[in-house]
């Protein structure tokens, strides 16, 4: 049976973190699973966490008025999800549904953020990793409003 230590410390996003850094953040971590259908959270709601996808779907989506509901991202096994645990007022900036049944690692944000007061150098880690994901999700929006409004051909 493999170890949190062990999943984490193989996944690209956590590659090259100091094994100081990564026994704390396996700390925060724990197992969790969602079904089909489900919502993770939802936007506006208090942000306390992320997950780091280990099997399934995850779309990520927004409400346009006189649009409906736009799916910006769809994640999957091995993808990173939520950002928004790291950048106050920690409240989530999109909608998570489950496409197919996740199987994930969920990270909390609250023991994170308090390892990071602790030790800047864990911090300034985890924030140039999620500066990463940060402009992923922002560039992915860019690309559905286009598709949306019509305004990409």
């Amino acid at each position: 049976m493999r170890t949190l230590e062990t999943i984490l410390s193989e996944h690209p996003f956590f590659k090259g973190l100091p094994e100081r850094h990564l026994k704390v953040i396996v700390g925060c971590a724990s197992n969790v699973s969602f079904g089909e259908g489900e919502i993770i959270f939802r936007e506006g709601e208090e942000a306390n966490c992320f997950y780091l996808i280990r099997q399934g779907r995850v779309a990520l989506e927004v409400y346009a008025a006189g649009v409906g509901t736009i799916t910006i991202q769809t994640l999957d096994a091995g993808d990173i999800l939520g950002w928004s645990w790291l950048v106050p007022p920690y409240r989530w900036h999109f909608d998570a549904r489950v496409v197919e049944p996740v199987r994930a690692i969920a990270l909390d944000g609250e023991c994170l953020r308090r390892k990071c007061e602790e030790d800047h150098d864990l911090g300034y880690e985890l924030l140039k990793r999620f500066a990463e994901i940060i402009t992923q999700r922002l560039q992915a929006t860019r690309l559905q409003l286009l598709d949306v409004y019509g305004l990409r051909s």
